[in-house]
């Protein structure tokens, strides 16, 4: 399966969003870790499927995405980063809920 990594700008973008008032031990390379959970949850995978040799430990990247989706991290991020692509309706059409053609009851269409 291909790798997925942030490119430089788009970690640059994203570091200036990412926690500052971490505790403890230091944290892991951000950017290796968030291309991780980016290549996890792109390619459908499990958490296991994830190359330990490229992003680091499973469990890092698991624990991260977490705590992270708790503190609303990941929301806010995303939030920020479509209002700087323009407005909502420009950058996101939910399929789930925008349907193409009515059915009726029954399973026929009139027409």
């Amino acid at each position: 399966m291909d790798e997925f990594w942030l490119t430089d700008a788009q970690f640059e973008r994203i570091k200036p969003h990412l926690p500052t008032d971490t505790r403890g031990k230091e944290r892991v390379d951000d950017r290796r870790v968030i291309s991780g959970i980016i290549h996890v949850l792109k390619s459908g995978g499990r958490w296991v499927d994830a190359p330990r040799e490229v992003y680091g430990p499973r469990k890092t990247l698991y624990n991260r995405f977490v705590r992270w989706a708790a503190k609303g991290l990941w929301a806010d991020l995303f939030e920020t980063l479509a209002k700087v692509g323009g407005p909502p309706s420009q950058v996101l059409i939910d399929s789930s809920v925008v349907k193409a053609h009515p059915v009726e009851k029954g399973g026929a269409q009139s027409g």
